[in-house]
């Protein structure tokens, strides 16, 4: 289904990037204070602070609620700044309406839950508050969408999305693998939806913060969702990964903004050359399956499995060495090649079928 979308007019709008910040939890009223007022200085419209704390385990600071929200209301009051913070229950949203807290988002695994994001969406009927989703916190997109559908049917038409990367197993170098095709596949698909990105979750790691900011513009990222702290070390949650004040507004200052409109002829002519490899792409690809169904056949008149497993293996280890001499990454080239094999696979099994 398509959403359908209102601006979210908000302060800086009209700029690039849309940032909020603040840090990953109100601690004390002192320490929300002064981080806002630190972060008001440096131009900030936009505050942002967790008055509930989800924690994988009991036992960590898991937020003030309530009177936190006291809190973000006298940063509002205080500084002009707009108030933002995560919700999970229906309660949770009636207190920041209460409170008059301007911004709410949902974080990812409460985006992963739909008995969790349709009591939200019921909890948000008539309501005209901006919403932002994360991502769940699995690599799923139609969960995502399905999140943002829940919430539009409702009535919530100030959407936004916020990119915080996916959960693995794996050790790695983020804290979650952005896997930044699967947004780039949400703004696809709905091009008006603003979607901004979360380098503090993602990255795990303040050093890594500045990258992912840039990586972030340079993919047309509407805005940055940054965790800013007056004393990052001190923090009760998630203290590696925040940045005080002086340190995002630096941050945002070495920003490259690229204009995602302009269109030179240069630009022009070599997005042609693009389109007719793409198409001889294509046909490279025919002809390779008319092939496949031929084996498909032999197969079948010869009663032999589709699947052989030994020829696969060799497809993946031949064509992952010659990408990697023709500079592609091995692990780009191992999945073109799958996905023409499982191509290839379902053809002859419908072959043999027959």
């Amino acid at each position: 289904m398509e959403l359908v979308l209102e601006p979210l007019k908000l302060p800086s709008d009209n700029e690039r990037p849309f940032v909020i910040a603040g840090p990953c939890s109100a601690e004390t009223e002192e320490q929300v204070m002064t981080t806002a007022t630190q972060l008001a200085q440096k131009g900030c419209h936009n505050f942002r602070a967790g008055v509930w704390k989800p924690r994988t385990k009991p036992g960590g600071f898991e937020g003030h609620g309530e009177p936190a929200l006291v809190w973000m209301k006298q940063v509002h009051d205080t500084t002009g700044m707009l108030t933002s913070t995560e919700v999970a229950t229906p309660e949770h949203v009636e207190l920041c309406l209460k409170y008059g807290i301007d911004i709410l988002w949902i974080g990812a695994r409460t985006t992963a839950n739909p008995f969790a994001m349709q009591a939200l969406a019921d909890a948000l009927k008539g309501v005209d508050v901006p919403v932002f989703v994360k991502n769940p916190v699995n690599p799923d997109l139609e969960l995502w969408i399905g999140a943002l559908e829940r919430l539009n049917q409702a009535g919530v038409k100030r959407l936004g999305a916020i990119h915080r990367g996916f959960s693995s197993y794996d050790q790695k170098i983020y804290r979650n693998t952005p896997m930044w095709q699967i947004p780039i596949e949400l703004k696809r698909r709905y091009p008006s939806l603003p979607i901004i990105c979360d380098p503090s979750h993602i990255g795990g790691r303040r050093e890594l913060i500045a990258p992912l900011c840039q990586q972030a513009m340079d993919l047309g990222f509407e805005g940055l969702i940054v965790e800013s702290h007056c004393n990052p070390d001190s923090a009760w949650s998630d203290a590696k990964q925040q940045v005080t004040p002086d340190v995002l507004d630096y941050i945002l200052s070495l920003l490259v903004i690229r204009d995602e409109r302009m269109t030179t002829e240069g630009i022009s002519q070599l997005r042609k050359q693009i389109d007719e490899l793409d198409n001889q792409l294509m046909d490279l690809l025919t002809k390779r399956m008319r092939v496949c169904r031929e084996i498909g056949q032999y197969k079948k008149e010869h009663n032999m499995t589709v699947l052989q497993t030994s020829r696969y293996n060799e497809i993946l280890d031949k064509r992952g060495a010659q990408g990697a001499l023709c500079g592609m990454a091995p692990e780009f080239v191992a999945k073109v090649f799958e996905s023409i094999h499982e191509e290839s696979v379902r053809q002859q099994i419908e072959i043999i079928n027959k």
